[in-house]
């Protein structure tokens, strides 16, 4: 009887391991289903951006360069590798509503009038509703919405103002001016690094934050002395030209 009763304490045991294991390698599963849908929303995004290509060539070139400047900031200020990658998704999609935008508006050489300057403002909303329903994408939206609001309040589309505007929509907003101030477009040559270095540093305050302008600055001057000729985006997996030109 007491081997009996031992067997029986053994089986018990036994079967106590099985639901362990059970929810081990369901934990396992989980965690690959995770990535699954992490390449698949990486293989979307990558989609979305080819159809911004397709739409505007500079502005796609544009929303790399913006990325790879933010995530210089990002670098600096010792960003988590999360907050990175949240980074690094809202660089890239910042102008994503341009999809929107008339071409007639998009690609005008000369200075806009006032009411296509009023229809080019909307893109960051435009980029908002494009993401927002997106469950990966929720705050990426938001920051992509607040891309242009300034520092002291007066920006768009909400006029948010200082620590209100969120932090990587202020990373943008120096990326994305920086890369405008040096590109050359058909109608004007680009200004140099350090020429626009001055331009953010006066305007340090009011429409930039000015402790992420010093931020910038230090870690692009890091970059430039490495003396190199192209970038890399890891979502999209490919280099890119640093020259806007």
């Amino acid at each position: 009887m007491k081997k009996k009763k031992h067997d029986n304490v053994l089986s018990f045991r036994s079967k106590k391991q099985t639901p362990v294991a059970s929810i081990m390698k369901m934990a396992m599963r989980i965690d690959e289903l995770k990535s699954e849908k992490q390449k698949i929303c990486e293989m979307a995004a990558r989609t979305i951006l080819k159809a911004l290509d397709a739409k505007d060539n500079y502005t796609f070139g544009h929303s790399m360069r913006v990325c790879y400047f933010s995530m210089v900031v990002g670098k600096e200020l010792g960003l988590t590798d999360e907050e990175m990658y949240d980074l690094q998704l809202s660089a890239l999609f910042h102008d994503i509503g341009k999809i929107g935008t008339p071409d007639a508006i998009l690609n005008k050489p000369t200075r806009l009038t006032d009411e296509e300057f009023t229809i080019m403002k909307e893109h960051p909303t435009l980029s908002y509703q494009i993401l927002k329903d997106f469950e990966v994408f929720e705050k990426v939206a938001k920051f992509a919405k607040h891309h242009h609001e300034r520092y002291d309040g007066r920006g768009y589309p909400d006029k948010l103002k200082g620590d209100k505007i969120p932090l990587f929509s202020r990373i943008i907003l120096i990326a994305d001016t920086f890369d405008a101030m040096t590109s050359t477009r058909v109608y004007r040559k680009g200004l140099s690094y350090d020429t626009a270095f001055n331009e953010l540093i006066e305007f340090s305050g009011s429409q930039f934050d000015p402790g992420l302008v010093k931020h910038f600055i230090e870690g692009m001057k890091k970059e430039a002395s490495k003396q190199e000729d192209e970038f890399y985006i890891p979502l999209m997996q490919e280099k890119y030209k640093k020259d806007a030109a």
